[in-house]
C-alpha cells in the first residue's frame, strides 16, 4: 500500500565540483599543518652553587624562601640588596636568623650556624649589592664617657642597668648582658628592629668603643653583685647564710655553758 509521501532525493554530488573543494581544503589545512610547532618556553632556572661556595649553599638552603633566590626580598622577608656585613652578623650571631616561621620580632638565642658558616653568608649576601655598614672593630673605650652616651642614648629603652623594657606595639628592648663588644657595635650602625640607627655623623668610632666599653661593664657588675664565696650570689644570700651560721655558733655557745654549769 501506498503511504501517500514522496520520498525527497539529495542530489548527487559532481565529482569535479567534490575534486574543486578538497583541493580548496588542502590549500587552506596545509599551510596550518605544516606551520612549526613552536618550542614551550623553558622557565628561567636558578644557578646551582658550586659545592666549594658554601655561602651560596648556606643561603639556598636557609634564607633564599623568605629573602629570594638574588637578596631581592619577597612578602615573608625584606630585601637584603644592600644591608651590608654587619646586619647580617649581627642577625645570625646572636641567633635571630634563620628562623623557622614568621614572627614578629625575634628573640635573641644560641646561634644556628657556626662562626665559618656565618662569615660565608656574611660573604654571600654582601654579593647581592655594595653598602651597608661593614663589621666594626671595637677597641678599648672610655668607661666614663661611654656611660655619658649610653645614658643620653641607649638607657631610655635599655633601662639604666641594661635590662631591657617593654616598647610599643609588643615589641621589646632586649637586655644586654649576653651582647659581645662586636654585637654592641652592630647594632649602634644597623639600628635593628626599632633601634634608630647611630651613623658615624652621630656617634663616631670612639664613642661608639666608648658605649661599647660600658655595656661590658654593665655585664661584669651582673654577673659580680657583691661578695666573694658562694659563687658570687650577692649581698643578700649571703647575709643571710651568715646568719645561719652565727646562729648555729650561738647555740652551740649556749649547750656548752649549760654543760659546763650542770658539772
Amino acid at each position: 500500500m501506498g503511504t501517500g509521501r514522496t520520498e525527497t532525493r539529495l542530489p548527487a554530488a559532481h565529482p569535479r565540483r567534490a575534486l574543486a573543494v578538497g583541493a580548496v581544503l588542502m590549500l587552506t589545512a596545509g599551510p596550518v599543518a605544516l606551520a612549526p610547532t613552536p618550542a614551550p618556553q623553558e622557565s628561567p632556572a636558578v644557578a646551582t652553587p658550586s659545592p666549594g661556595d658554601r655561602g651560596a649553599q648556606l643561603y639556598l638552603a636557609q634564607c633564599a624562601s623568605c629573602h629570594g633566590v638574588q637578596g631581592q626580598g619577597t612578602q615573608r622577608g625584606p630585601s637584603l640588596v644592600g644591608v651590608g656585613p654587619a646586619s647580617v652578623d649581627f642577625q645570625l650571631s646572636t641567633g635571630r636568623m634563620p628562623l623557622s616561621r614568621t614572627v614578629p620580632q625575634s628573640r635573641r638565642r644560641e646561634p644556628v650556624l657556626s662562626a665559618d658558616d656565618i662569615a660565608a653568608l656574611v660573604g654571600h649576601v654582601a654579593d647581592f649589592g655594595g653598602g651597608g655598614p661593614q663589621i666594626p672593630r671595637v677597641g678599648p673605650g672610655d668607661v666614663v664617657t661611654g656611660r655619658e652616651i649610653f645614658a643620653a642614648n641607649c638607657a631610655p629603652c635599655h633601662g639604666a642597668t641594661g635590662a631591657g623594657a617593654a616598647l610599643t606595639s609588643g615589641w621589646t628592648a632586649p637586655p644586654l648582658y649576653d651582647a659581645t663588644p662586636a654585637q654592641v657595635a652592630e647594632a649602634v650602625r644597623v639600628g635593628p628592629g626599632l633601634m634608630p640607627v647611630f651613623p658615624s655623623q652621630v656617634l663616631d668610632d670612639r664613642q661608639v668603643d666608648d658605649v661599647t666599653a660600658y655595656v661590658q661593664r654593665l655585664r661584669g657588675e651582673r654577673l659580680d653583685r657583691g661578695g666573694n664565696p658562694l659563687r658570687r650570689l650577692g649581698p643578700l644570700a649571703e647575709g643571710l647564710v651568715a646568719w645561719l651560721a652565727v646562729l648555729g655558733l650561738l647555740v652551740a655557745a649556749v649547750r656548752w655553758l649549760g654543760r659546763r654549769s650542770g658539772e
